[in-house]
């Protein structure tokens, strides 16, 4: 397979790297597998929601790496394969459209966390995660939340460009399924082209028929999904 040649960062990027300082705390308090974890996903009105993880080794460096919120597709889609063959180990859990309606975002997550962690095929000792909440504890002994993680932490930025190129891939695919809602460019999320789309045709099978834009839309005449007030709880 060739690897994609990844262009030269932006002026603007260029001095924005992160780097391995969490985990080294973590490697010198004896935890040796460290995850990374960022999930994608969250806001889109259709799609899953989608985890990555990410183990990254502790003698070799990789560079160019950045928050995906800050580089362009074709930077993301370039260091893909340069990440998936530096780390030690990553995976990408998915919780479907219709997970997210059935049990609701923050259980989603979960369950797309949980789906990350098992498919890594190593047990992490460590987890850190990007943002201020544990979306991962239960499926890993230890976890360390760090706010804009994925800015100032090597295996969770990896983490969050494994994760958007996964689920940016499967969502150009399900624009072909589905045309008419721009899902090739918008990925799901917001838009004015999306919204044109779900006024002409309605919600798409792979809409998140619970959330709020079912009622704001005139012409959609399918009714919202209301998830059962009683549910078993899942964690």
């Amino acid at each position: 397979m060739t690897t994609a040649t990844v262009p030269k960062l932006r002026k603007a990027i260029r001095r924005k790297s992160p780097g391995l300082h969490f985990e080294r705390e973590l490697w010198e308090q004896g935890l040796d597998i460290v995850v990374g974890v960022d999930e994608v996903g969250r806001g889109s009105w259709a799609g899953p929601i989608s985890v990555g993880a990410a183990v990254v080794p502790k003698d070799r460096r990789i560079y160019k790496v950045r928050d995906s919120k800050m580089l362009r597709e074709d930077e993301r889609e370039a260091l893909f394969e340069r990440i998936a063959g530096w780390v030690e180990a990553w995976s990408v859990g998915h919780a479907s459209h219709w997970e997210c309606d059935r049990f609701g975002m923050s259980d989603a997550q979960k369950i797309a966390a949980r789906r990350a962690i098992a498919g890594l095929g190593v047990t992490p000792d460590v987890a850190i995660i990007d943002g201020n909440w544990d979306f991962v504890g239960g499926s890993v002994g230890q976890t360390k939340k760090i706010v804009k993680g994925d800015a100032v932490c090597l295996s969770v930025a990896s983490a969050s460009i494994l994760a958007k190129v996964t689920r940016d891939r499967f969502m150009r695919r399900m624009a072909i399924r589905f045309p008419g809602y721009n899902f090739e460019n918008n990925k799901g999320y917001n838009g004015p082209h999306h919204v044109a789309g779900l006024a002409s045709l309605g919600p798409s099978p792979i809409h998140r028929k619970s959330w709020a834009f079912m009622d704001t839309i005139p012409e959609i005449t399918e009714p919202r999904y209301r998830r059962p007030e009683a549910q078993q709880q899942l964690f």
